[in-house]
């Protein structure tokens, strides 16, 4: 596993490491986990429900009658009714007790269906929730390679930027020169500093925008440490850019077969069903076994045993249940499943053109994408090849400030456009090529 606390130094991150350790370490995933484990115990349940139901019982009571008056008798201690020694004694005891033992079961033989299809839910469920967890893994697989891209994108801006920056210090160092040669005037040159200094500025900038991309998919792979946060920047060459733009229609076919968001809702329609039929069963006989063994004693007499064994009882019965009104309790239930099942078929219809909407946006972005980084690469060269002329034409007084002020604004621009336009391409032909995958 990843982690960024146990490395001596900044760990710089691939694509592919970030999207295993999101998998891994993500909050949201962890949590469809658990809700998938959840709705896992509640088809256990529902099947423990098709068995038998068996409890014991156990009641002990005493009571006392404090005032009770006691009854006598004389009891013979010899045996002999001619023998005159007795004791007195009492044969009614102020304190009574019994006791009560049972052991009962209970099996619900018919319920129409309702059991069985009750299960059908919960495994349905659990489809569902497995189905969910699939959406929040790829909508946070998207979201990080939008990230990584875009950190890719400013890294490289920055670069541009900074290319840009060194060119405003040699030409604010060179107008200074100018300046005590008395060749430019000091207004001029303060422009220069000016276009240095607004170039620092862009630099910060670009830098800004890095941490936040960073900082922004840090949060996303849940990594809380200090530590340093990079990633491994692969060259984007050209052939990606201006590599063939998969199909709209072949990307859209292979996503609605396999995108999970489209699954769920697939089993929203069928779960609506059987709760249906779920609601539907309300209405019929309930048909119950139901069996009993009891036992009890008391203190009329101290021999416990052969009380149990002769109050010893074994039942047994059939119960039917059969609902006749039910104050329109089934009707309501089975309506709202319907209306539940409509609602369902409209989010499959929704998330169908959703689904299309967002291919159909990354597909043109990646032709306008594409189609502007092949225009911007050769207005960049263009542009490059211009302004060094004008640099060195600067240098030589032949070309005034305004003019090299507005040959580096077109640079910059240029390179600006080519840059952005590739790596849109770039991450729109990711997006679709993701979109296409099982």
């Amino acid at each position: 596993m990843l982690t960024c606390a146990m490395c001596a130094s900044a760990k710089v991150w691939t694509l592919e490491e970030c999207l295993r350790y999101a998998e891994q370490n993500n909050i949201t995933l962890q949590k469809a986990g658990l809700t998938r484990q959840s709705n896992y115990e509640e088809i256990l349940a529902s099947k423990a429900a098709l068995l038998p139901s068996l409890t014991a019982t156990s009641s002990q009571k005493g009571s006392v009658t404090p005032f009770r008056e006691s009854s006598q008798t004389i009891i013979n201690m010899s045996g002999s009714s001619t023998d005159g020694t007795a004791t007195v004694g009492s044969s009614a005891s102020k304190w009574a007790y019994n006791g009560s033992y049972g052991v009962n079961a209970k099996w619900t033989v018919w319920n129409g269906w309702r059991n069985h299809n009750t299960i059908k839910k919960n495994q349905l469920a659990e489809e569902s929730s497995i189905a969910d967890s699939i959406v929040s893994a790829r909508s946070i697989e998207e979201k990080i390679m939008q990230y990584y891209i875009q950190i890719l994108y400013t890294k490289e801006n920055i670069k541009v930027q900074k290319s840009t920056l060194e060119f405003a210090k040699v030409n604010e160092n060179r107008g200074k020169e100018m300046v005590r040669a008395g060749v430019m005037s000091r207004a001029e040159c303060s422009q220069l500093t000016s276009t240095r200094a607004q170039d620092e500025y862009n630099v910060v900038k670009a830098e800004s925008d890095c941490r936040n991309y960073k900082r922004q998919l840090k949060a996303l792979l849940q990594i809380t440490n200090q530590e340093e946060f990079d990633v491994i920047s692969p060259s984007a060459t050209d052939a990606m850019a201006l590599k063939t733009i998969p199909s709209m229609t072949e990307v859209y076919e292979l996503a609605h077969m396999n995108r999970p968001e489209l699954k769920k809702a697939e089993l929203a329609v069928k779960s609506a069903e059987v709760q249906e039929k779920i609601a539907s069963a309300q209405h019929l006989p309930t048909i119950s076994l139901e069996g009993s063994a009891t036992a009890s004693n008391n203190s009329n007499t101290s021999d416990m045993p052969k009380q149990l064994y002769t109050g010893f009882n074994i039942g047994a019965g059939v119960s039917v249940s059969v609902p006749l009104i039910d104050q329109r309790a089934t009707k309501t239930a089975v309506n709202k499943a319907r209306i539940q099942r409509q609602q369902a078929l409209l989010d499959i219809r929704d998330k169908e053109t959703t689904l299309y909407s967002t291919i159909e946006d990354y597909w043109i972005q990646a032709h306008n994408n594409q189609s502007q980084y092949k225009a911007a690469k050769i207005s960049s060269q263009a542009a490059q090849e211009s302004y060094n002329l004008l640099s060195e034409q600067f240098k030589v007084g032949i070309k005034n400030i305004v003019e090299l002020q507005e040959g580096k604004a077109k640079l910059l621009s240029a390179k600006q456009s080519e840059l952005q336009a590739k790596y849109m391409t770039i991450l729109n032909i990711k997006m679709l090529e993701f979109y296409e995958k099982k």
